[in-house]
């Protein structure tokens, strides 16, 4: 495969088609910008032309928006002459490399990469699709893979959670068999219950499922149980706290600036008390 470093100029460079990868706009990003500024771009970005003359990004979508932040007009790329499918599977193997990537995104980018795997000239028989899936990730196992794939059925306020860190992969997993409705009345219980479901409980709300009895008394009882080995937990509701944080900071961003903030705390009261 030919490969070109060319400077490009950013007005001609066009985002990657349904590109399942966010820019958070967080720390990482400010510490991204701040990089740039020192050292400039250190990696060429990779893109592929296209017929109209315009650049699609396989990879560096954050960096282009930094310099486009900056006033930046051009950015080295790395030319690459590919089709449809070998486009996407760049693109997810080159984002898969980011330090932070929420489940949502990986779950999006799998789907995607299984896809143009998938239609590469292969059939789509159990045993071949079993076969993508081992292909997708180094690291990460097929049955892994499978499970992310799963939240990509689940609605986006639930798999908000998942992001958040409210609930956990595996319990939502189960969840994304329900209906897209019953996945709606159980959303309105957990914000009505604080409360997020374990896999045991998760598991018991797919039989009420499969029994047509996933009624809200009957969720509201699961949800409510206290769980084994629970531990006490100090919660902040989102809406309670975001007024003190940019609109674009995901709970994420959030919780990196409350630690620091902490930690400076700290060292400032050891100081004190020397």
């Amino acid at each position: 495969m030919k490969e070109n470093i060319e400077k490009i100029d950013i007005r001609l460079l066009v985002p990657f088609k349904d590109h399942p990868f966010s820019d958070r706009n967080g720390l990482e990003n400010d510490e991204l910008l701040q990089s740039i500024k020192d050292n400039g771009i250190l990696e060429p970005i990779i893109v592929r032309p296209m017929e109209n003359g315009d650049f699609e990004i396989i990879s560096g979508h954050r960096r282009v928006n930094v310099l486009k932040k900056l006033g930046i007009d051009t950015v080295p790329a790395i030319v690459e002459d590919l089709n449809d499918q070998e486009a996407v599977i760049a693109m997810v193997d080159a984002n898969l490399k980011r330090e932070h990537i929420l489940p949502s995104e990986k779950a999006f980018a799998y789907k995607m990469k299984l896809e143009a795997i998938k239609h590469q000239g292969k059939t789509t028989c159990g045993q071949v699709v079993h076969k993508s899936r081992e292909q997708i990730s180094d690291s990460e196992s097929g049955r892994q893979i499978q499970r992310y794939i799963r939240l990509t059925y689940l609605i986006p306020e639930l798999l908000k959670l998942v992001d958040e860190d409210r609930m956990a992969l595996t319990p939502a997993v189960e969840l994304s068999y329900l209906s897209l409705d019953e996945q709606q009345k159980l959303y309105e219980q957990i914000e009505y219950t604080y409360a997020t479901p374990s896999l045991s409980q998760a598991q018991r709300l797919r039989k009420l499922s499969a029994g047509h009895n996933f009624f809200s008394d009957s969720i509201a009882l699961i949800l409510n149980e206290e769980k084994p080995n629970q531990k006490e937990q100090l919660k902040f509701r989102t809406e309670d706290i975001k007024k003190y944080f940019p609109k674009n900071y995901t709970p994420k961003d959030m919780q990196e600036v409350i630690i620091k903030l902490l930690e400076r705390w700290k060292r400032s009261r050891d100081k004190d008390t020397r």
